[in-house]
């Protein structure tokens, strides 16, 4: 007669006599997995796996890591004058790759989206390390830039081939990340760009990213012809919001530029076959008027968690 190993039951007295009691490892997995979606991710990762054998495995079910947010950390850093500009310091740091190295593992590839915080300055291992570990991403929204290089931004990309939606912050040389986000990234059809859009930017965008469907430059500067390029060339797109921007506009010489006050009638023509089409440029607005203080380029460290914020809700954190 083969061997069958039998489950330890656990008795406690009653009034009616003895009754089993289950223990906490022996608790349906589907019933662990709907607790476990509840708790933050960091008692997901230190506090949990250390209950008991059971529950450690349930930590790294696909269920509870199809979203890594790391939106609610930041880097401790200070600014400096010379490249990279940014000092982060050294607990900061470690305790960043603690994280993703226990994150990644648990999460065995099957991360779906990546948030990261806009003031988490992630460097170049780091990314390497993650983009390695993620290749199924279809949502990223991307951390500060100035502890990467080009190449390593470039090289993840190359990996996140199924990437549908990507939320851009202030990038060194957006157009030419946008050009590798395009040859590598076929599904892209969501961008957020926290960079102002001129005319190169915008450009290079319609030409490397034709099939995108939602478009927000929400709090930028955005000259006039950039509108017009993206309205005109962007076939496929459905939702563009340009709320808070300062719209510019080159007058003949030797009128200086100005800044719009209203959408003229061809825009608006241009515009009219969009789903959805968001502005704003009311002088009464906080947010516009944050973005003709920050001379379109917003410090959004200012802010708190308002760079979280978009009109358009599948854009927003």
């Amino acid at each position: 007669m083969p061997f069958q190993k039998q489950e330890k039951i656990e008795a406690v007295e009653t009034e009616g006599g003895y009754s089993p009691v289950r223990r906490w490892e022996d608790l349906d997995i589907d019933i662990l997995l709907k607790i476990f979606q509840s708790v933050d991710l960091f008692q997901l990762i230190s506090i949990i796996p250390q209950v008991c054998r059971s529950w450690q495995l349930a930590c790294s079910d696909q269920l509870l890591w199809k979203t890594l947010d790391l939106s609610v950390m930041r880097s401790n850093f200070v600014r400096i004058t010379i490249p990279p500009y940014v000092y982060v310091d050294s607990p900061s740091r470690e305790k960043l790759t603690h994280l993703l190295k226990i994150c990644l593992n648990l999460s065995r590839g099957n991360i779906l989206t990546l948030i990261f915080h806009f003031n988490l300055y992630v460097d170049n291992n780091q990314l390497a390390y993650t983009a390695k570990r993620c290749p199924g991403l279809k949502r990223l929204v991307m951390p500060a830039w100035e502890k990467l290089e080009k190449a390593t931004i470039c090289s993840g990309f190359c990996k996140w081939k199924d990437l549908e939606s990507l939320t851009m912050p202030s990038l060194e040389e957006p157009a030419y990340i946008i050009k590798k986000i395009g040859r590598n990234c076929k599904k892209l059809s969501e961008l957020k760009s926290m960079v102002p859009c001129d005319m190169l930017l915008a450009s290079t965008v319609v030409s490397f990213l034709p099939n995108l469907k939602v478009l927000s430059v929400r709090c930028t500067e955005l000259p006039k012809p950039a509108l017009v390029i993206l309205l005109e060339r962007l076939k496929q797109l459905k939702v563009l919001n340009i709320s808070h921007c300062i719209i510019t506009e080159d007058l003949p010489p030797p009128a200086p530029m100005i800044i719009l006050t209203e959408l003229d009638e061809s825009i608006l023509g241009k515009a009219s076959r969009l789903d959805k089409f968001v502005t704003c440029m009311s002088d009464s607005c906080i947010m516009c008027q944050r973005t003709r203080n920050d001379e379109g380029f917003m410090k959004w460290y200012k802010y708190a968690d308002l760079w979280k914020v978009d009109e358009v809700k599948s854009l927003a954190i």
